[in-house]
């Protein structure tokens, strides 16, 4: 077995892939499979059409093909659409197949795998050895969550000789753990799904598979990845009952009991023609009552409509022996599960040049100049440089000119303004209180970035003594605060050394029922890897959150970014000058409203950036 046989080989995969090129189908043997050498990296960014929807199929290994061919028909199996990995199976040896898991993990590299030269065993053995080697980008475990990794990649293929119906064939017969594919073959194979779990309102303190209907607060997005072309409803509703990953567990519930699953022999689930999709359950389901069973129907639908592609609209829940549980129509699931998001604006606000807050009211259409809110905040008697309006959008907190003292008042009525609620000794006006924040719960957050005592503060109802929050792993400053409608992540921009980065934490609250709960952030997450400096942040959709920032030697960019640290494909926006502040609303048809050197401006979907006011600043929606 010689360079002669590889160079066959390749010939009848070059000729295979012309003739299915010409269908419109993308062969992963088109690749160049090298007579001898390094192996290249297997990345769908070298193909000319690697972001296109078609379906990608593999080749089987050649007749006669050499352990270069093998290794390399290997590597490019792993990134077609082939279900069940079937055509990546054929190269490897009976045991090999039998062991390997491709489901146990997803490693995701920059450039794709590269493979060095095989190496002869020692002593005689009758195989050949590859390294395989890459720099990390993040993992997929088998809960199908996404964690960053920027660790070197290294592991070893080795193949071996065996008798095949015709004659001696390589065939891989030790194999890296799981799948192994380069960044853009990832985006291009895997969607970004969101699973729905309900808040627990202690949030921390017993959350678990099992939780009861009591202290549920709203509808969490637990971000996964799917492969979007094999079955990603049955997919889907397969992770939804897996239960929540790892990482965001401890401050949710499932309303579905422990060891509930699809009933056996379920292949694919699909809607009729009316979008109605019928989900038949094992055992473990068969005793669920009626109140339990709908918000278990409205996990699945909320799940389902975020996989925009399923078309459902209605769910019915089987019990083993096909009678109906119960049926959940998306018209219903409203009044059984509280809102994923907050509720839809009425307004946007901003200071104005006055140092007033002002409003505007949301949405594209909107002409409407800004005018001044109801109440002490945008009467002017109190200049302020920030603002955060509550949810309800019945109350704001307000941040002096000076930085130094957080106002709370009231945007239905005239009273007083009253004392400050939070007071910082920051002695520079560019230290002091960041633009506060409101979570879903009705709480306030906002950072004292006061160097002598930097600290985050929370306010129960945006009332009451602030009581600092515990925040393990903090490594530097925090800059600016957003807590998602959830309450159960929050967004921080830490800064050290100079430099400000995106983390992601997670909100737990613990202690006695009817007490002041302890409030701490744990398990801080990098959220925007790809930029070296981030300026501003928005919470933009359950999962999703806009940042303003730059990478390393480029300029100033915006773009979405998962609250897992996921890019999201495509998801640059058009470019602004100077953006200072940014603002989006987790009702995600409204506009972004953004601070730029061209004063307010904002952003509808599909148009380009229009000016508001050519003075004001702090730009925020309810939140």
């Amino acid at each position: 077995m010689g360079a002669d046989h590889d160079h066959r080989g390749h010939r009848r995969l070059v000729r295979a892939g012309l003739l299915f090129g010409c269908c419109g189908v993308l062969l992963a043997g088109c690749a160049s499979m090298p007579d001898s050498g390094n192996l290249k990296a297997v990345d769908a960014s070298q193909r000319p059409d690697s972001q296109s929807q078609v379906r990608v199929y593999a080749m089987p290994p050649g007749d006669d093909a050499g352990p270069v061919e093998i290794v390399q028909g290997f590597l490019e199996a792993l990134t077609s659409d082939d279900p069940q990995f079937a055509m990546a199976r054929k190269y490897l040896t009976k045991e090999a197949s039998k062991g390997w898991r491709p489901d146990v993990q997803t490693t995701v590299l920059a450039d794709g795998p590269n493979a060095g030269s095989g190496s002869v065993g020692d002593h005689g053995e009758n195989g050949r050895s590859f390294p395989l080697t890459g720099r990390k980008v993040a993992t997929v475990d088998k809960q199908h969550a996404y964690q960053l990794d920027d660790d070197a990649y290294s592991e070893t293929v080795h193949l071996v000789q065996r008798d095949g119906p015709g004659g001696k064939e390589w065939r891989i017969d030790r194999v890296p753990p799981g799948v192994v594919l380069g960044q853009s073959d990832f985006q291009r194979i895997y969607w970004s799904v969101n699973k729905y779990y309900f808040a627990t309102r202690s949030s921390g303190a017993g959350g678990g598979a099992d939780g009861g209907a009591g202290g549920q607060e709203g509808l969490v997005a637990d971000p996964v990845y799917i492969r979007q072309r094999i079955d990603p409803v049955t997919e889907t509703v397969k992770a939804l009952l897996d239960g929540p990953t790892n990482w965001l567990n401890p401050v949710v519930d499932t309303r579905f009991l422990t060891g509930i699953r699809l009933k056996a022999g379920t292949k694919t689930l699909a809607p009729d023609d009316q979008g109605k999709l019928t989900v038949p359950l094992n055992e473990k389901a068969d005793p669920v009552g009626q109140e339990r069973c709908t918000e278990m129907a409205a996990q699945l639908l909320f799940t389902l409509q975020d996989l925009t592609s399923s078309g459902v609209k209605e769910v019915e829940l089987q019990r083993r022996n096909g009678s109906q549980l119960c049926v959940l129509s998306e018209d219903r699931a409203e009044s059984v599960a509280p809102a994923r998001t907050a509720d839809h604006p009425g307004y946007q606000y901003l200071i104005d040049d006055k140092q007033r807050l002002v409003r505007m009211p949301a949405g594209v259409g909107s002409k409407a100049d800004p005018e001044p809110v109801e109440g002490k905040l945008g009467s002017g008697e109190q200049p302020l440089r920030a603002a955060a309006v509550s949810r309800d959008e019945e109350r704001a907190a307000g941040v002096s000119l000076d930085g130094r003292s957080l106002y709370m008042g009231s945007l239905v009525s005239a009273g007083a303004l009253g004392k400050p609620e939070v007071r910082s000794k920051a002695k520079s006006e560019e230290d002091g209180l960041s633009t506060p924040s409101w979570d879903g719960r009705g709480d306030l957050w906002v950072a004292d970035r006061d160097p002598k005592r930097p600290r985050l503060l929370w306010l129960e109802q945006g009332a009451g003594e602030p009581l600092p929050v515990k925040i393990s792993g903090l490594d530097g400053r925090i800059e600016a605060v957003r807590v998602s409608a959830d309450g159960v992540r929050i967004a921080l921009l830490v800064k050290k050394d100079g430099k400000t980065t995106l983390r992601i934490g997670r909100v737990e609250r613990t202690g006695a029922k009817g007490e002041q709960p302890e409030i701490s952030v744990v398990e801080l997450r990098q959220a925007a890897p790809q930029m070296e400096e981030v300026t501003a942040m928005s919470w933009a959709g359950g999962s999703r959150l806009v940042v303003v920032g730059r990478e390393s030697g480029g300029v100033q960019q915006m773009r979405y970014v998962q609250c897992d640290g996921s890019a999201l494909a495509g998801a640059t926006l058009p470019g602004l000058t100077g953006v200072k502040e940014i603002a989006a609303s987790e009702d995600e048809r409204q506009p972004l409203v953004a601070h730029s050197d061209d004063g307010i401006v904002r952003l509808p979907t599909g148009a380009q950036w229009q000016t508001v006011v050519k003075e004001g600043s702090s730009p925020v929606y309810p939140g």
